[in-house]
């Protein structure tokens, strides 16, 4: 990387600071969530305001806070960036630990900043490219039995077991290992399943999700820039759902124009498949608002061409009104730049009342918005299959309340054998479990 470059960012980076200062938002998120937010109009920004708490990690006896009622406790640590939670039919925890695998080029000075941002984030380091299993020690609280599981890994986010057989979403392919219950590590190679999309890996994740009756998987696949930017052909197969069919591995796409769909569930009173998306960025900091929604088989969300339905995003050349015509609105919104990164869909968990069922998200965090917005796990009640209410907060605390300081931010979330909500702590390199209140 030349030198002008170098010097090139470091002044883009000044003016990106004082950017932040004059784009503040105006609006809470919870005042975009919902099926209807308000969405001011866009704004346009050469690099826009960035504003990340630098990384620090959870202190010594240092816990998030929870919502009256709950209580929480650390029952992992010293993970490399644990991200996803799978819960085993024998009640052990398998934990994917990744980052990105650092295969997109940095082209421009906005990569450089936000690339420099991100790691002093904590968000940026070197993941681990393994699975570890954490096993419980009969029932009283404290740490769990760690035992790495699985090695040498692509990135891993998703994880589904079928059978005899535990499938991984690498970033570029999904891999199946042989799976014996019981046991604490797999030495097996992994078999290549079905190719995924892996070029730049700009969204790298790969969230995974077995259909019911497990003939299908679903695999949410982010896009390779914010809108296009990077030209066409690197968004082959992405900004999709993808449907696999276990018995061949061939796939299809079973939805499009979801810009990040970072999470996958299956709402079980409808039956409905539901997401969480990551919008887009660089037109304001209340806008876009990231989402939670049903998906439509055949269905079109909107990207790039459109936002939340039909709002034009200008900025995308050639326009598509054929498409934005097509592209249907999301059942509800979190609010802009929270960064839903965890979904999990339940009609019963060992929590008090009202969290015994709904939707739990894990929101990573905003990078681009002042105030910061998301580092938070929060609770979406639902009736009759679907979002009402407001996202009730259940987990904070992952910031310093002069937001300078990160000490974690949450991702994967899945609920243990005994209904307890586990969530996977990616900054703080741990997972937390929460449960209801003993005292």
């Amino acid at each position: 990387m030349s030198e002008v470059f170098r010097s090139g960012a470091l002044a883009l980076a000044c003016a990106v600071m004082v950017a932040g200062c004059s784009g503040r938002a105006t609006l809470e998120p919870n005042q975009q969530s919902g099926g209807d937010p308000p969405l001011p109009t866009a704004r346009n920004f050469l690099v826009p305001p960035m504003q990340v708490p630098e990384g620090v990690g959870w202190k010594q006896g240092q816990t998030p806070q929870v919502a009256p009622g709950l209580q929480i406790e650390k029952i992992a640590d010293g993970l490399m960036h644990p991200r996803q939670l799978y819960l085993l039919p024998n009640g052990d925890v398998l934990v994917a630990e990744a980052n990105s695998p650092g295969t997109e080029p940095v082209t421009t000075p906005k990569q450089l900043i936000a690339g420099k941002v991100k790691t002093a984030s904590g968000k940026g380091a070197r993941g681990g490219n393994r699975i570890t299993l954490l096993r419980r020690n009969g029932s009283a609280p404290g740490m769990w039995e760690k035992h790495v599981f699985i090695e040498n890994l692509n990135s891993p986010f998703g994880i589904q077991l079928l059978g005899d057989w535990l499938y991984v979403a690498n970033t570029d392919a999904i891999v199946r290992f042989p799976y014996v219950s019981g046991v604490t590590r797999i030495t097996a190679p992994g078999v290549e399943f079905a190719d995924l999309p892996g070029t730049l890996n700009h969204h790298w994740t790969k969230a995974l999700l077995a259909s019911p009756d497990g003939g299908k998987l679903y695999v949410g696949v982010g896009s390779n820039s914010n809108i296009t930017e990077n030209g066409l052909d690197v968004e082959y197969r992405r900004a999709n759902v993808l449907e696999v069919d276990v018995a061949s591995g061939g796939s299809r796409i079973y939805a499009s124009g979801l810009r990040n769909p970072t999470g996958l569930q299956w709402e079980p009173q409808s039956g409905r498949l539901w997401t969480i998306v990551n919008e887009r960025d660089e037109i304001g900091p209340d806008l876009v608002p990231d989402y939670l929604t049903s998906v439509q088989e055949g269905g079109f969300y909107g990207w790039p061409y459109s936002y939340f339905g039909q709002h034009l995003d200008r900025r995308v050349m050639p326009q598509r009104p054929d498409l934005v015509k097509k592209a249907i609105k999301p059942d509800y919104a979190l609010g802009s730049h929270v960064a839903p990164l965890g979904l999990l869909i339940c009609d019963s968990s060992a929590l008090p009342g009202k969290y015994r069922s709904g939707a739990f998200i894990s929101e990573h965090g905003s990078w681009d918005r002042s105030p910061l917005s998301g580092y938070r796990v929060t609770h979406v009640a639902f009736e009759q299959g679907k979002p009402v209410g407001v996202p009730e907060p259940i987990v904070t605390g992952f910031h310093s309340r002069d937001e300078k300081q990160l000490y974690g931010a949450p991702v994967g979330l899945v609920l243990d054998r005994e209904g307890a909500l586990l969530i996977a702590d990616d900054v703080g390199d741990a997972v937390w479990r929460v449960s209801a209140a003993t005292h």
